[in-house]
């Protein structure tokens, strides 16, 4: 099926793409990858009056240090978060995230902040970007804001992000010491969007025993989900295999994942238990390790 009739604008920075958005009114929709919102306009699914592209601006594709931490452009691709050399050495959980979307067709076009625009539960960095802590920087007319990726989620395909509004930056904080991250997903074949998949985030104090964590769930709701329960077992405890089968117990009670055709709901939220299990496996031997998340 091909998409509904639409005006294309191409705009070269980011004040044009925000006047763009703010003439043309919610019908109008920011174009980066493209790789979630033009399969939905195939389907009709989605019909934007307008494709305001911003591919063309300059300078908007970056991985940069920040005090330890990072800050991701707004056309950074899957494809050069996974190459980045400060990606491999400080957040494995994210070369885990990017690694198992889609396929290398669809990560090299698609954007890491448009994974997060499209506010869809299904898609894997938004538990990433919940167990790091991210902040995303919005910019409107009336100018820029800081948004918590715990507050950027609000329902199913909805986020803070206004109709005339663009996602310019995204900054993950430094960890801590002795910090390690890690995200698994379930899927029925590679490339498929998971039946479950869960990030964790764990740093550890000087006896081994778990100072912080941060839990966050992939489709298993209309949002990415934070697993408080499953993080609160965790503080001041060792992990060990008890706790790693208390802490998957505890991630999916609670939950409700749709049924459909990769499975019922009771069996992905079993599934989410395990891939709970597995993840806080990685991140605290990685945290064992010195690696960071």
């Amino acid at each position: 099926m091909y998409p509904s009739a639409f005006e294309y604008l191409a705009v070269r920075s980011f004040d044009e793409a925000i006047e763009a958005l703010a003439r043309f009114g919610p019908g109008a929709k920011i174009l980066a990858g493209g790789a979630s919102l033009i399969p939905l306009m195939k389907l009709r699914l989605a019909e934007p009056s307008h494709l305001v592209d911003i591919n063309r601006i300059p300078d908007a594709s970056y991985v940069r240090d920040a005090d330890g931490g990072l800050v991701l452009g707004p056309l950074l691709r899957e494809a050069d978060l996974d190459a980045s050399p400060l990606v491999r050495e400080r957040f494995p959980i994210l070369l885990d995230t990017t690694r198992v979307i889609a396929d290398p067709i669809v990560r090299n076009m698609g954007t890491v902040v448009g994974n997060l625009a499209h506010g869809d539960p299904a898609n894997d960095h938004p538990a990433a970007m919940l167990a790091l802590g991210a902040q995303l920087t919005l910019a409107g007319p009336t100018g820029r804001r800081s948004v918590a990726a715990d507050d950027f989620f609000v329902g199913l395909f909805e986020t803070a992000l206004a109709a005339d509004e663009v996602v310019v930056e995204l900054r993950i904080p430094a960890p801590g010491r002795r910090t390690g991250g890690a995200y698994v997903k379930f899927e029925r074949q590679v490339g498929d969007f998971g039946m479950a998949g869960a990030a964790v985030v764990v740093s550890l104090d000087e006896t081994s025993c778990v100072a912080e964590a941060r839990i966050a769930l992939t489709n298993a709701g209309p949002t990415p989900i934070r697993a408080a329960a499953a993080e609160a077992l965790l503080i001041g405890r060792a992990v060990d295999d008890d706790l790693v089968r208390a802490a998957g117990e505890a991630a999916r009670e609670g939950i409700e994942p749709w049924a459909d055709l990769r499975g019922g709901s009771e069996f992905k939220r079993r599934l989410a238990g395990v891939a709970v299990g597995r993840a806080l496996r990685t991140a605290v031997a990685r945290a064992r390790g010195g690696s960071d998340g």
